[in-house]
């Protein structure tokens, strides 16, 4: 399997590396993406932040021009915004819709309308230098970088439908203090076409336990092909 693995604010597809390489040794292929505007050299336009469309055309693109079947497509936190993006346009191109204690929105949903009172004030005090840029949180890693404030509060447009994928799976990092997914994942626990994890580690599963990731990612069960128009 080919899994595109997409981060949450902050931070680079550096954040999958330990992830990626279990995969690997599993015989899988990984592509991590680092979201346009979190280069580690810094944004190519820095007076033009991404949005939340820049960021889906580029996970789209991805997986557009991808041969390999099947198909996972995972994110992490904002991350969720961004797959299920993609997920409305390709989702026939897809097997596994992972989210990883990440946001799942329905159409007209921002991240910003999604999020805790904790987060939304991480954003506006984040984004005081300059409008545009949410500066890093303190404790990430030094490699995160600036994210911009237009893709936390741009409403997505759904038209289709998630559960088009085959299989969708929901990664919790469990009950930690300000979490916005308590709720969620209580929800989709109780949906049978969602399976549910947990590892309680808190948000950054990818950093704190990659080896119980990558074992949970590595155990999928398939499904069928998707079809192709």
């Amino acid at each position: 399997m080919k899994f595109v693995m997409v981060p949450g604010g902050w931070q680079g597809g550096w954040v999958f590396d330990a992830v990626a390489a279990e995969l690997r040794r599993n015989g899988h292929l990984v592509e991590a993406v680092t979201l346009s505007g979190l280069e580690l050299d810094g944004p190519a336009d820095a007076d033009r932040p991404s949005n939340l469309d820049t960021h889906i055309d580029q996970v789209a693109e991805i997986i557009d021009r991808s041969n390999e079947t099947p198909l996972a497509l995972c994110g992490h936190s904002y991350g969720g915004m961004v797959i299920a993006g993609v997920a409305d346009r390709l989702g026939d191109r897809l097997e596994q819709l992972v989210f990883i204690d990440a946001y799942v929105p329905d159409d007209g949903d921002s991240c910003w309308s999604l999020t805790s009172d904790t987060f939304r004030e991480m954003f506006i005090v984040g984004a005081r230098g300059d409008g545009r840029w949410v500066a890093v949180p303190d404790g990430l890693d030094p490699r995160a970088r600036p994210h911009p404030l237009a893709s936390f509060v741009q409403s997505i447009r759904l038209e289709a439908n998630l559960s088009d994928v085959p299989r969708r799976t929901f990664i919790s990092g469990g009950a930690w203090p300000g979490s916005p997914f308590v709720t969620l994942t209580d929800r989709l626990r109780n949906d049978s076409g969602w399976q549910v994890h947990e590892i309680p580690v808190g948000h950054n599963i990818a950093r704190r336990d990659p080896q119980s990731l990558a074992a949970v990612l590595h155990a999928l069960p398939p499904a069928d092909p998707p079809q192709r128009s």
